[in-house]
């Protein structure tokens, strides 16, 4: 009898052990996978409408960063012009694409942008010597007429108003100045100058140089930091976008076409007049003159200028206004370097 119980235990444990069949319950949808798929399009989709600004956003795609995504996504549509920027644009590209004006004798156009007195007028006297007939000069003073004591300088000066550093004023002196300049049929090429700026090249190879070449020189580069591209204003949109924006020296030297088209620009030259000045979005220090000619051509002409300025300005310093020479700085070694990669101070 014990011997049967027993068995009978056993029997009873392998019946727990070996269950009878039991339903199987149904299988469960892969939702995890759905929500993976749905993040991942909704994530490509917001970085197709807000493109990644920062190279590490980039790499989270490639290691090619932004532009292995912009190849793999479809190209974003064009942007509609304006109306004001469609006759903008008509009137720079008929411009641009007319045949230079003959001269008999081609001119450079020497602009002097200055508050008052001209400190280096003999020394340019002696660099205009003996080429007349291939130079003309126009002198802007703001703030008081000039005692000019050099026959180049003298009734060459236009009718001037007062200038402000960091103000559009120096925009419209620039303009004044063309608009004067361009009188002449005969001058071909307009350098900006200031009442600080020497020659530091004899005149027939600054000449020949400026003349026969056909870009105009007009620095303008890409900065991302606060004091470029931090100075922009989203007021400038739709005709200046942020990725247009550049920044350059004030000093140029450029050809009559697209002198042309400085004095016939009035709707960019508005969006910089309304929107880049101290004070903007709060707070922002947009200088007009470092910006304004810099961003229109590298939107219109961008082939058509060096991105470099035949003008020397110093900005190791790292101030609000370029290094400034005195007497004993100014050295034979001082030229020489200077003459490297420049024409003027």
């Amino acid at each position: 009898m014990k011997g049967g119980a027993q068995g009978w235990r056993f029997g009873m444990g392998d019946v727990q052990i070996f269950p009878g069949p039991r339903h199987r319950a149904p299988l469960k949808r892969p939702v995890w996978i759905i929500v993976l798929v749905s993040m991942v399009s909704l994530f490509l989709v917001c970085a197709y409408v807000y493109p990644p600004q920062s190279g590490t956003a980039c790499y989270l795609f490639s290691s090619r960063g932004c532009k292995a995504l912009s190849d793999w996504l479809p190209p974003a549509p064009a942007r509609e012009f304006t109306d004001s920027e469609i006759a903008s644009r008509i009137v720079i590209r008929e411009i641009l694409s007319a045949p230079p004006v003959k001269s008999k004798t081609s001119k450079i156009a020497f602009m002097f942008l200055t508050p008052g007195q001209l400190p280096f007028e003999k020394l340019w006297e002696k660099f205009f010597n003996g080429h007349e007939g291939k130079f003309s000069v126009y002198v802007h003073a703001s703030n008081n007429k000039p005692v000019h004591v050099s026959r180049y300088f003298v009734n060459r000066d236009i009718r001037s108003e007062r200038v402000i550093w960091g103000k559009i004023s120096m925009i419209d002196a620039e303009r004044r100045l063309l608009a004067n300049a361009m009188q002449d049929p005969d001058n071909q090429h307009f350098v900006l100058l200031s009442d600080s700026c020497i020659p530091l090249h004899k005149f027939d190879y600054v000449y020949n140089y400026l003349l026969y070449t056909n870009v105009s020189f007009l620095d303008c580069f890409y900065d991302p930091g606060p004091h470029g591209n931090g100075r922009y204003s989203e007021h400038m949109l739709p005709e200046v976008e942020i990725k247009d924006f550049r920044k350059g020296a004030q000093w140029f030297s450029m050809k009559r076409q697209h002198a042309m088209i400085v004095l016939a620009d009035s709707l960019y030259y508005s969006k910089f007049r309304d929107y880049c000045k101290h004070g903007m979005d709060g707070g922002k220090n947009c200088i007009a003159d470092e910006h304004y000619l810099p961003t229109f051509f590298h939107m219109i002409d961008p082939q058509g200028i060096a991105n470099w300025s035949v003008t020397n300005v110093d900005w190791s310093e790292r101030k609000w206004h370029p290094k400034s020479y005195k007497a004993h700085d100014v050295t034979r070694e001082l030229i020489k370097n200077l003459t490297v990669s420049s024409f003027f101070r």
